[in-house]
């Protein structure tokens, strides 16, 4: 669906307030309602599904009466926030079953993020830490596992150290892997409580393993998740992509810009989003400092160092 608008009477500073810097108010409503808009002086077209589109106008029409002065970017989210909740609550927002009552996206993008989880068979989640990447997507499996739409989780990361040597660590090998996989426990721990994640790996319907341990299965009926996916190799990810079976929803997680393979190598992470990008049935989700719902320092940091590798580029 194409549609089209003019908006009259002209006022070119309005329309540079509604565009915003470098047009990235016109990025934020793409991203969130994944709609395409171009536009020529006052005349905009929109491309996208028939009610997004739509919606799209109707956002750039708000923001185009409110342009008098400079728009701030928390305006454009809000206004989008407020419409673009998925889900099957009193506000439209998507309710998840787990012990977390107030769970539910913070960000147009994180909504996105969720309406891909809940409408694609395999869904990748790119963007910076803290932007809820890994926790939004245990929570979905969380739910699915509540609601008996799979039957076990599993949850995966490849055993990269972050920059450091750590050696031989002592222990069996469940200890050895443990440090690499605790972020994903913290988070099933929160949405499930203890006893019940206790209780769900003795019926083993939730696991937790390294990623090399991936091969030659086939998970059928579950839900899996893939994190820290840009330490991936591009063969690593074609095997793991390669496991789903039926009956089964993936998630991939991963942050480009922190990639701890060695100098030189390629992520499968960065591969397979440009090998995929067109692939039915995949969808891909990018996450921006302004999805980080962390402390506000971490989203000023990550543009820090976006700007600092822009200006090496």
């Amino acid at each position: 669906m194409i549609l089209r608008h003019a908006f009259t009477p002209l006022h070119n500073n309005r329309l540079g307030h509604l565009c915003g810097p470098m047009d990235e108010h016109l990025r934020t409503i793409e991203q969130a309602l994944q709609v395409r808009i171009g536009h020529r002086q006052e005349h905009f077209r929109v491309e996208g599904a028939k009610a997004k589109a739509g919606r799209a106008l109707e956002v750039l029409q708000a923001l185009y009466e409110t342009a008098g002065r400079a728009i701030p970017r928390e305006r454009v989210q809000l206004m989008l926030a407020n419409d673009s909740q998925v889900g099957e609550d009193e506000d439209g927002s998507l309710v998840l079953q787990t012990r977390r009552a107030d769970l539910k996206a913070r960000t147009p993008n994180q909504a996105v993020y969720l309406d891909n989880i809940t409408n694609h068979d395999i869904t990748f989640g790119i963007g910076p830490a803290g932007t809820g990447k890994t926790y939004l997507a245990v929570a979905c499996a969380v739910d699915a596992l509540e609601r008996n739409a799979v039957q076990r989780i599993v949850l995966t990361r490849p055993a990269v150290e972050a920059g450091e040597k750590l050696g031989f660590l002592p222990g069996d090998l469940a200890q050895k892997v443990d440090p690499y996989l605790r972020p994903l426990y913290d988070a099933l721990y929160e949405l499930m409580g203890f006893d019940r994640v206790a209780k769900a790996f003795e019926r083993n319907a939730l696991e937790i393993a390294p990623l090399a341990f991936m091969r030659g299965r086939t998970l059928g009926n579950a839900f899996v998740i893939l994190d820290e996916a840009q330490n991936t190799t591009p063969e690593q990810m074609k095997m793991f992509l390669t496991r789903i079976g039926f009956g089964s929803k993936c998630v991939v997680t991963g942050d480009v810009s922190q990639i701890d393979l060695p100098k030189g190598s390629l992520s499968g992470l960065v591969e397979a989003e440009h090998i995929l990008k067109r692939v039915k049935g995949i969808a891909h989700t990018h996450f921006t400092s302004a999805d980080v719902v962390r402390h506000p320092l971490v989203a000023r940091i990550v543009d820090a160092y976006d700007a600092a590798r822009a200006k090496e580029r």
